[in-house]
């Protein structure tokens, strides 16, 4: 009996295992264009303020610009936010950094 209650639990396991992945939020399989990449962003940009990474005064900035650019040699978006509210001028403009297909890589103050 004991024996038969282990075969059912385990073929039960193997039959009734979870999908771990597929397409949806974050699993992007192609490339995305210029209006998704800025909602990627504007979404991610308010990630990053409710997570403390970046000023409360970043919450719900609309992106400024959306561009294709090539960092050694492979093209990414880059999507940039301005926020003329902070005093320090030297982080008044965000860039964000996305692949082609949507993947996240990088915020920062500098655009490089």
């Amino acid at each position: 009996m004991k024996n038969l209650m282990i075969a059912l639990l385990a073929t039960g396991l193997l039959v009734s295992t979870p999908a771990l992945a597929g397409p949806g939020e974050g699993h992007s399989h192609g490339p995305i264009n210029k209006e998704q990449a800025g909602k990627k962003a504007e979404k991610r940009l308010n990630g990053l303020v409710d997570k403390g990474k970046v000023d409360k005064s970043w919450q719900d900035k609309k992106s400024v610009s959306v561009e294709k650019k090539t960092y050694q040699g492979k093209q990414e978006w880059v999507v940039t936010f301005n926020n003329p509210e902070l005093a320090d001028k030297s982080k008044q403009t965000l860039y964000m950094f996305f692949k082609l297909d949507g993947h996240y890589l990088a915020t920062n103050y500098t655009g490089k």
